[in-house]
């Protein structure tokens, strides 16, 4: 705690994203962040429970791959959110919360496009979300 201002100290040098160190920053945090959130916290932690370690390790890869260009992760990110039953509200909210993480820690070109990607994948997972609904068979009639 600063006692000049009665704020916290910032003593977080914000620096670009370049190794999967800041990778493992950024997911580390926000996951932390995520977790303990009143909307998307309970999502998160009914669908995870105590399969954090992994997801992290994914999460890690998928960054990774996303802003570092090395190629680690394989796989398809949709398909596991579909049957949560989010929606807009909760993409809001985990880029408001993914958004404020990046401009807490990082700064530079690396940041401003995990945040552009970041905006992308919630309206591309909105609109796969709707479209997959709109084909959903109905019910028994």
């Amino acid at each position: 705690m600063n006692e000049a201002t009665g704020g916290e100290d910032a003593t977080v040098q914000q620096k670009e994203i370049i190794t999967i160190e800041d990778i493992r920053l950024l997911v580390d945090t926000f996951y932390g962040r995520a977790r303990q959130d009143e909307l998307i916290g309970p999502v998160f932690n009914n669908t995870i429970q105590d399969r954090w370690p992994q997801h992290l390790a994914k999460l890690y890869s998928f960054w990774q791959t996303i802003l570092l260009g090395e190629r680690t992760y394989q796989g398809a990110p949709f398909i596991p959110h579909f049957p949560l039953g989010i929606d807009a509200r909760h993409f809001e909210r985990w880029l408001t919360l993914f958004q404020a993480t990046i401009d807490d820690l990082f700064s530079g070109a690396k940041a401003e496009e995990a945040k552009q990607r970041a905006v992308m994948m919630a309206h591309m997972f909105q609109y796969k979300m709707a479209a997959h609904a709109q084909a959903a068979p109905a019910g028994p009639k």
